[in-house]
């Protein structure tokens, strides 16, 4: 098959970008605008399970962590089993099958005494998220040319953010009005929003299947199971003779730390330390995504004039001041300024930090798949340190703003190493 003739087809493209807008429903509706909130405010907040106790928070990222964990150590052997039997679409069906239908059982958390259906359909939604990530992400070099891959990259994040958007809209109008529903269970708005992000998210992924390149299906390969593994190993030693690549992932795997567990714990520290209702922190998110939408393209275009490495050691310095920011907050009109900050920063940091492992990548390279999972299987290591850092943080210390002002360190750590990578010299080290 000519490959060459499917890159930078604009129905494939477009059908490639409204995954983002499937599962970013997920990412926006469940794990930062309704779920958290949700979460605390039917649990306990002190939680006893067995001999160990924690505060609600701090087992919420707790779960973030658990499910990452999962997920880091199954995805090279899903990524084996993918690639040996080429059935790469297969299994982004599969994941997002898991993701949508745990979302909908989050209809039956009640509270406390439903705790583990709502902890655990929360970690198997969580899975099924990221899991099916390393299989669309990889995607990006087989449909788009390298000089369109901050384009194409940047037009699937501004989908995301759109589409959740309008559904977060949506269950906002149910959770401000919902006498104009017949509804009188204060907790059924939300457990219903829950129910509509696993429709929304299985129900426009099947757009993406339907013009996503077909699996090239043939027979499974003897320990198929360990290939993945395999190939990170692989990947591993290739990069030791890759320099730049290797600096790069060390630098994305700080500063992603930091940025997914602001994401995942930025409700639960508004509504635990500036004690915002459900409804305004909604409002602030949904300006928050709009931001992000100019933010995506803000800094896609200062990466085309000034470079990926200058946009990212930008975005980096503002992550810092945001954590320092948040630290010394009071009242909730400095969490808006703040909720803008990261909005500004947060679509453009994963959008370019994507499309920037794909141009630091040999240009004879095939396999970019095994590429992707290593790059994949990084980042869900750093969310597991990131979230589990905030949680313990918060445990020992008593308050979520020291959990906040330590992430610091590791956006430090991801600046001062970023500043090391020659994106004008990557091509010196194809294989």
């Amino acid at each position: 098959m000519n490959t060459a003739l499917e890159l930078n087809n604009k129905k494939v493209i477009n059908a490639w970008a409204l995954f983002d807008w499937a599962n970013s429903a997920y990412a926006l509706v469940i794990t930062t605008a309704i779920f958290p909130a949700y979460f605390i405010g039917v649990t306990d907040p002190i939680i006893h399970i067995g001999g160990f106790q924690t505060s609600n928070s701090s087992l919420y990222a707790y779960s973030i962590s658990l499910a990452y964990i999962i997920i880091a150590i199954a995805s090279p052997a899903l990524s084996g089993i993918a690639d040996s039997s080429g059935r790469k679409k297969l299994f982004l069906k599969f994941f997002t099958s898991i993701g949508a239908t745990a979302c909908i059982l989050l209809f039956f958390f009640k509270g406390m005494g439903e705790l583990y259906i709502g902890a655990g359909a929360f970690i198997l939604a969580t899975i099924g998220f990221a899991g099916g990530l390393v299989f669309y992400n990889s995607y990006l070099p087989e449909i788009a040319s390298e000089d369109q891959y901050d384009k194409v990259s940047a037009k699937g994040f501004a989908f995301g953010y759109i589409g959740s958007v309008l559904l977060l809209l949506i269950n906002l109008t149910i959770i401000l009005k919902p006498e104009l529903f017949g509804i009188t269970d204060k907790s059924l708005p939300a457990r219903i929003a829950f129910v509509m992000v696993g429709m929304w998210w299985i129900g426009f992924a099947q757009i993406t299947f339907k013009y996503l390149p077909k699996d090239k299906r043939h027979a499974t390969e003897k320990g198929f199971i360990s290939k993945g593994f395999r190939e990170i190993a692989k990947v591993w030693r290739e990069l030791q003779s890759q320099p730049n690549i290797k600096k790069f992932l060390l630098a994305f795997f700080f500063y992603s730390a930091g940025v997914q567990t602001v994401l995942y714990m930025a409700s639960t520290f508004a509504q635990k330390e500036l004690k915002f209702p459900t409804s305004e922190l909604i409002l602030i998110i949904i300006i928050l995504q709009i931001v992000a939408i100019g933010g995506a393209y803000l800094f896609a275009k200062i990466s085309s004039i000034k470079g990926n490495k200058f946009s990212l050691k930008i975005m980096l310095f503002l992550w810092i001041l945001i954590c320092i920011g948040a630290y010394a907050i009071q009242s909730k009109l400095e969490f808006y300024f703040v909720a803008v900050a990261v909005g500004t920063v947060m679509g453009g940091i994963q959008s370019l930090s994507r499309s920037t492992y794909s141009k630091l990548l040999p240009e004879d390279l095939h396999d970019t798949a095994s590429y992707f999972s290593f790059y994949d299987v990084l980042e869900k290591s750093a969310i597991v340190i990131g979230t589990f850092s905030f949680g313990f943080i918060e445990n020992l210390t008593g308050g979520m703003r020291n959990s906040v002002l330590a992430l610091t360190i590791f956006f430090i750590t991801g600046l001062i190493l970023i500043t090391r990578v020659k994106m004008k010299h990557v091509r010196l080290f194809a294989s």
